[in-house]
């Protein structure tokens, strides 16, 4: 995910030539505007949710679900997406190239709530110089009620 950080669309998108390239895939129309729309909103996706979208956004390209899902899965295994895994229920993606962040998750409306805490990152690195181990990555997820969920509960 770093070597992608902060990297405009233009420069991205040579990247993802590569990829496709590397993987025996031609670039389409259509992954180019999933990358695209990743890259212009800043959510977290379920492959259904980017491809309503999509359809909204460009009505007379034809795209589909499979290619949605394939495309998604390709920029995942190249570190270009990120996803966080809802278990049954699927996976909601987002470009790689933000700085790092955890993630508040609501268990309730699956709101996804993005934060960084700097306290946080220098604790797991002590933990792990502490136990000998070299972290090279992590994911935070951390679930509970959201804010508007615990009000409309209290109801």
């Amino acid at each position: 995910m770093k070597k992608f950080e902060n990297v405009e669309y233009d420069t991205l998108l040579v990247s993802f030539k590569e990829i496709l390239k590397r993987n025996k895939l031609k670039f389409t129309s259509q992954r180019e505007v999933i990358l695209k729309t990743l890259y212009s909103n800043n959510e977290h996706f379920t492959p259904e949710g980017l491809h309503f979208l999509i359809k909204e956004k460009y009505p007379k390209l034809n795209v589909g679900i499979a290619t949605v899902y394939r495309t998604l899965n390709l920029l995942e295994e190249s570190d270009v997406a990120t996803s966080i895994s809802f278990g049954t229920q699927g996976k909601k993606f987002e470009l790689g190239n933000k700085p790092h962040h955890d993630h508040m998750i609501c268990k309730n409306c699956g709101e996804i709530i993005e934060f960084e805490d700097k306290a946080i990152e220098r604790r797991q690195q002590q933990i792990a110089r502490e136990r000998g181990f070299k972290l090279t990555g992590h994911l935070m997820q951390l679930y509970g009620i959201c804010g508007i969920c615990q009000k409309q509960i209290k109801k």
